[in-house]
């Protein structure tokens, strides 16, 4: 089978480290062009990858070779380009959030289904593979009944200081904040393993009106919540709380546990985005008087090159090989634009609750 050509939008932070690693270790994929906004910088991604080079993301989706197109810019920009990608016939793979906002999301996923094209979101911590792991472990029936479960997180940025690069994270306007990031970033692998919610109820506060910029030590306000508070019940009937902070801590940036009537699950990590963290798996039962580490059998990363498995590209490869294998066998089971609205339809639950304080069914 030939490999899929994969264009990238936005080949710079983001992408250098996850997506293009990703796809040059994957036979299923080749990168055939690439484009960003200004033309030196095309120039240069063009010459560090060897494909073409384009300022005019127009260029790119347009681009014969190009079936896949990826896009890995600020959330402000993903309607124009997906849009466009899309009414080319491409399949599209988008960062997370998939919009800036429910109504773009609910447009971007009836443009997809009109299209008829296969779509990809980038919420790939559910392929990590201390997740897919306690996934199997819980169905499995390592912790008995889930009683309830918790986690705790830090966002890492929109802290108290930023660099000018982040700025952009501390607008609400822009729609990549604490919730719609960090925090359902976290919560899909919640989903994935633990099944959806089925009520919610929050509190969002702006706990920080400004933070200082590193370069030059300027104020600028913040209009983001970055505290972020969750509880309700999933739909097996299992309490849930989720508490995401904006910055780090000097404690756990990362703890999320599964309690069940014979057994817990653990997961912890030094760094609090679930989607890069580097996971840690333990777990106790029966007679266990604590949780000990569960090693994690090699095969949840079958295919997946040693020196990618513990890096930020590991998870996006695990869902580039899902990918390949669903697109080989006509399976469907990565998340894609439908699975990004659900996603953006509970952020909206929760915003509504929060300005309510009436908790909101799903």
């Amino acid at each position: 089978m030939k490999p899929t050509g994969v264009g990238i939008i936005g080949p710079g932070a983001w992408a250098s480290i996850s997506h293009l690693p990703a796809i040059a270790a994957s036979p299923s994929f080749e990168l055939r062009a690439v484009s960003t906004s200004r033309r030196s910088s095309a120039q240069a991604a063009a010459t560090r990858y060897g494909v073409p080079g384009y300022d005019d993301h127009r260029d790119l989706i347009n681009h014969p070779g190009v079936d896949l197109v990826v896009v890995t810019v600020q959330v402000t920009q993903h309607f124009e380009l997906i849009s466009a990608a899309l009414e080319a016939g491409k399949m599209v793979y988008s960062e997370w959030p998939l919009a800036n906002g429910l109504a773009e999301a609910e447009r971007l996923a009836e443009l997809a289904r009109q299209a008829g094209v296969r779509t990809v979101v980038g919420l790939q911590g559910r392929y990590a593979p201390e997740v897919q792991h306690a996934r199997d472990l819980v169905r499995d029936g390592y912790v008995g009944e889930v009683l309830g479960t918790t986690l705790v997180g830090s966002g890492m940025v929109w802290g108290g200081v930023a660099n000018r690069s982040q700025a952009y994270w501390f607008d609400n306007a822009n729609g990549a904040t604490p919730l719609t990031s960090a925090t359902l970033h976290a919560l899909d692998p919640v989903h994935f393993v633990l099944g959806e919610f089925d009520k919610v109820a929050a509190n969002l506060v702006v706990a920080r009106k400004e933070t200082t910029i590193a370069e030059d030590g300027t104020r600028i306000p913040v209009t983001v919540p970055d505290q972020v508070a969750l509880i309700g019940t999933l739909t097996s009937g299992a309490a849930a709380s989720v508490f995401y902070r904006g910055g780090a801590s000097r404690g756990d940036n990362l703890r999320w546990e599964i309690n069940g009537s014979d057994g817990d699950l653990v997961l912890t990590s030094d760094w609090g985005n679930m989607q890069v963290a580097q996971l840690t798996l333990a777990g106790g039962r029966g007679a266990d008087t604590t949780a000990t580490t569960i090693e994690v059998p090699a095969s949840y990363s079958d295919g997946i090159p040693a020196d990618l498995a513990r890096t930020p590209a590991g998870s996006v490869a695990r869902l580039y090989a899902q990918l390949a294998r669903d697109l080989a066998d006509g399976t469907h089971t990565v998340p894609d634009f439908a699975h990004a609205l659900k996603r953006h339809r509970f952020i909206d639950a929760v915003e509504r609750s929060s300005a309510t304080g009436i908790a909101q069914s799903l």
